[in-house]
């Protein structure tokens, strides 16, 4: 057992199973988390007594409405889920250091160091399965496996609450009945285009030469190669970096006015601008993101003369791409800032303006820190008495 370094847990419906948690009177119900069903609401998380209906994560709330009758709508607390995932990443980093976190709800641990001090991977797991249990009264699954991949397939095969351990001499036969779709990062077009050429199992999919994968997959074509083999080198990466930061909106009904769509960005801008300054990161690019009445889905992007965090750059960057490509009426707005460094660059001539706005903003995030987002508004996005 010396081989299965790698735990992938997952948390068993985590948004959902936070809310039941904390309301008694939602356990046991059909709860799924995120937007009105009347204003274009997406479900963000199912319970599984919801999921017996039908209802996924990414479906539409209308429709999962429709699919589960008595269905619990209940708005997602994002600063809620976040206390809850610290507490639980605080319990896997009692085992090691070595903490990828996917996402609030999931992770891979390397415990290769932690044996000695904690025993097998199968008793460490066992003992974060409990803990999970016991101190935040929540459920989770635990994989365990000699590498990335094969964890990550392990926690998914039997929640919830499952715990499944796949030792290096049973990977393939571990592997060899599952669908192609269970693999991860296999999307539904992958899946579909492998069933298209008869490929239901991953089985059946190592069957097929790296060079014919390669030829109808391009470079992801040898991750499905060696995936079906069990193989996957890719270590456990504690500290990944943002590539980007960005925020959006979907409009409860489509925007004919430029004006709204403008005072839209400046809230988004802000945003992310102040996401950008309390990680003390500045991004060199800006992206808008516009999605109209008719799905279709549009992204311009414009460099940065200088290294940004300021809210007004960013606002008026977006702006500038809003007034050159945007053909209203609009579904979704949002601003995406990227080519992130952390690193401080030093100017021998700052533009004063630059330095005056930097001290001003950084006043106005002390004052937010303290007081609360809506202490200081612009006075563009301040509606008019009567309004």
């Amino acid at each position: 057992m010396s081989a299965m370094t790698i735990i992938h847990v997952d948390m068993d419906a985590f948004f959902a199973s936070v809310e039941q948690r904390d309301n008694p009177q939602l356990r046991g119900r059909p709860v799924a988390v995120g937007g009105r069903p009347d204003r274009r609401g997406v479900v963000a998380a199912a319970s599984y007594e919801a999921r017996r209906f039908g209802v996924r994560s990414a479906m539409a709330m209308a429709t999962a409405v429709k699919l589960c009758p008595g269905l619990v709508v209940v708005p997602a607390n994002h600063k809620r889920y976040k206390e809850v995932s610290d507490a639980v990443m605080e319990i896997f980093r009692s085992y090691t250091p070595v903490v990828e976190p996917l996402s609030l709800d999931e992770a891979f641990l390397d415990v290769t160091g932690s044996e000695k001090l904690f025993g097998p991977p199968e008793a460490i797991g066992t003992e974060i399965q409990r803990r999970i249990k016991e101190d935040l009264q929540l459920s989770a699954s635990v994989g365990i496996g000699p590498n990335k991949f094969i964890a990550k397939l392990a926690s998914d095969y039997q929640k919830p609450g499952g715990f499944t351990v796949v030792p290096s001499e049973k990977v393939m036969d571990f592997l060899t009945p599952l669908p192609v779709e269970k693999m991860w990062g296999t999307g539904g077009k992958t899946a579909e285009k492998l069933k298209h050429i008869g490929v239901m199992t991953i089985g059946q999919l190592r069957e097929l030469s790296p060079g014919f994968l390669e030829e109808t997959f391009g470079k992801y074509g040898r991750a499905l190669y060696d995936f079906a083999r069990g193989e996957d080198a890719r270590p456990v990466e504690p500290y990944r970096e943002a590539k980007s930061v960005g925020k959006e909106i979907t409009f409860p009904e489509d925007v004919w006015d430029l004006e709204e769509l403008r005072q839209t960005l400046r809230v988004l801008a802000e945003k992310v601008g102040r996401s950008l300054r309390r990680q003390n990161i500045k991004c060199g690019s800006v992206t808008l993101k516009i999605k109209y009445s008719d799905r279709q889905l549009v992204t311009r992007t414009e460099r940065l003369p200088e290294l940004t965090n300021l809210t007004g750059t960013i606002y008026e960057t977006a702006g500038r791409l809003l007034n050159k490509h945007c053909k209203p009426p609009v579904r979704l707005i949002g601003i995406t800032c990227a080519r992130l460094t952390g690193e401080r660059l030093i100017t021998l001539f700052q533009d004063e303006k630059q330095v005056k706005e930097e001290k001003i903003t950084a006043a106005l995030d002390k004052l937010k820190d303290r007081y609360g987002e809506e202490v200081v508004k612009v006075a563009s996005l301040l509606k008019k008495r009567g309004e």
